[in-house]
């Protein structure tokens, strides 16, 4: 049986089209859940839309439709952008599935009847936009300390669970599973400025919004977002429904990714009530940094980073679904917040893409063309360079398969650029032009060109993950298909030798980067 690998995005808000931002985390998942097919696991990639809540409703009666109407058209869109970034999910869960809401409903009345809920009344500050309640103490200058946003006083009825009983049991979550949440400074975060001060019951439903899943027992109440949307990570695999196979096959989650804004729910509140619940735990929740944008954050939430995004509707067109995942992968530090700029997109792609990667599988192919014919050659007389280049490009491999297990996809995408650059280097080095003009470098000039290949098989083999379109296009090149399991890593054996080259064409053409600009800064609202 096949090891299994389970790994969610969070399920995004739909008030608004996604943006850049939504895409990031989406993207990241779609890597990590093609690698791991292709070291042969069974991977479920879920992804979705939380779509209940006060917010939702506002946004439709602006553009006077019903809220269905209305979440139905962004949906597809989001859908439509999903593809065309070339990402394959498995399952794409909306919370106003019926399954869900009724999966929502049996776990709110199961927490109630455990004794984890009861019915209370709540004074607090409210921020439509976040969906969240604040303190008095935690608003900044009297606004939404997430968005900045005016917040309102609301009193009403309401129940409750009682996360206040699970401090120490989280502080312990955390001590015996270091690798629980991730980047361990989230755990610093979680236990100084919410577990140690003293956890406050949670407010799990309102009666104010109607636009949501009505509690079961209690109609005048709607489940409030956590129960809802948090519970989409096992009511899709059919938790507490009619057919329950995928959550006994793929539950536990290996993996919730999520933005760093959202770590408490993930990292408190999520466990807590799978712990009221008597379920197992997710393995792994890696909370990412923020895309910045002008010095701002790129999200829904704030309007002017959102302002200043260049639509990922309008670079794919332009420059393809490979570059933009390259450079969210490249040029934001995993982890951390990072900036993406213009410049920097359009540099990547003509240093990385077009030079590096591009340009070293077109002087190759070519030479192979030219010296043999485009038959791919077998290795004959070896000398020491070839030796080392072929040993820098298997280590690599190792890095890559290590720091992908650690999620850490900057530092792996930059090791399967390494092994270009080894390439282009050895090249550089070795320069087989040369070599063809000796007497007697048939043998030799043989053993360059194979191991150029099979370090070009390699790289592409690994960027496939990263970069599914070009990388599909060198492998189908080498007669391979991208999808195939991984093999041959660990040696330069995986090409048929005496088998001949498909043709390609360019993959990356290069760039003015000042013209580019230019035609961008006309998107920019």
């Amino acid at each position: 049986m096949k090891e299994k690998f389970y790994i969610t995005t969070p399920i995004y808000y739909p008030s608004n089209k996604m943006t850049l931002g939504n895409a990031y985390t989406t993207i990241v998942c779609d890597a990590l859940a093609r690698f791991n097919k292709k070291l042969g696991k069974d991977v479920f990639y879920l992804t979705g839309t939380d779509e209940h809540g006060q917010k939702i409703t506002q946004s439709a009666l602006k553009v006077g439709k019903s809220e269905k109407e209305y979440l139905d058209e962004i949906v597809a869109d989001t859908k439509d952008l999903w593809k065309l970034l070339d990402i394959e999910y498995d399952k794409f869960i909306r919370t106003t599935d019926d399954y869900h809401e009724k999966t929502a409903q049996k776990i709110f009345t199961e927490l109630y009847n455990r004794g984890y809920i009861y019915k209370g009344s709540y004074k607090g500050w409210y921020c439509t936009p976040c969906e969240s309640f604040w303190t008095e103490s935690q608003l900044v200058d009297g606004k939404c300390p997430d968005c900045g946003r005016e917040v309102k006083f609301q009193e009403e009825e309401a129940y409750f669970f009682k996360l206040s009983e699970f401090g120490d049991k989280l502080i312990e979550l955390y001590k015996n599973n270091p690798n629980f949440l991730q980047p361990s400074s989230r755990v610093n975060e979680m236990v100084n400025n919410f577990i140690k001060p003293g956890l406050n019951d949670l407010c799990v439903s309102r009666t104010s919004v109607k636009w949501g899943v009505p509690v079961e027992f209690d109609k005048e109440h709607t489940i409030y977002v956590w129960i809802d949307a948090l519970s989409n990570y096992i009511s899709a695999l059919g938790f507490l429904g009619e057919d329950d196979s995928l959550y006994k096959k793929y539950w536990p989650a290996d993996v919730h990714v999520i933005g760093k804004e959202i770590v408490r729910f993930h990292s408190i509140i999520w466990p807590a009530i799978l712990m009221a619940l008597d379920i197992t735990l997710p393995k792994r929740i890696f909370a990412h940094g923020w895309i910045l944008f002008g010095g701002d954050k790129l999200s829904k939430s704030k309007e002017a980073g959102a302002k200043e995004c260049v639509d990922p509707r309008v670079l794919v067109p332009l420059y393809g679904a490979d570059a933009i995942r390259y450079m969210l992968y490249r040029e934001i530090p995993f982890g951390s917040d990072g900036n993406y700029t213009t410049e920097a997109f359009l540099t990547r792609i003509n240093a990385d893409l077009s030079n590096n990667y591009g340009n070293l599988v077109s002087r190759t192919f070519s030479m192979v063309k030219k010296y043999f014919s485009s038959i791919i050659p077998n290795e004959d007389k070896v000398s020491n360079d070839d030796s080392d280049f072929k040993n820098n490009v298997l280590n690599e491999v190792e890095a890559v398969k290590k720091y992908m297990n650690d999620l850490d996809l900057t530092k792996a995408v930059t090791s399967v650029f390494n092994i270009f650059t080894y390439a282009n280097t050895y090249i550089q080095k070795v320069q087989p032009w040369v070599v063809a003009k000796e007497e007697g470098g048939e043998a030799r000039l043989k053993t360059i060109m194979k191991y150029l290949l099979e370090a070009i098989r390699i790289g592409s083999e690994l960027l496939y993950s990263f970069m599914p379109e070009a990388s599909t296009k060198v492998l189908n090149a080498f007669g391979l298909d991208a999808r195939a399991e991984f093999s041959n890593l660990d040696n330069f054996n995986g090409l048929e030798v005496s088998s001949i080259l498909g043709e390609l064409g360019i993959l990356f053409p290069r760039l003015d980067v000042n013209a580019e600009i230019e035609k961008l800064q006309s998107f920019v609202k």
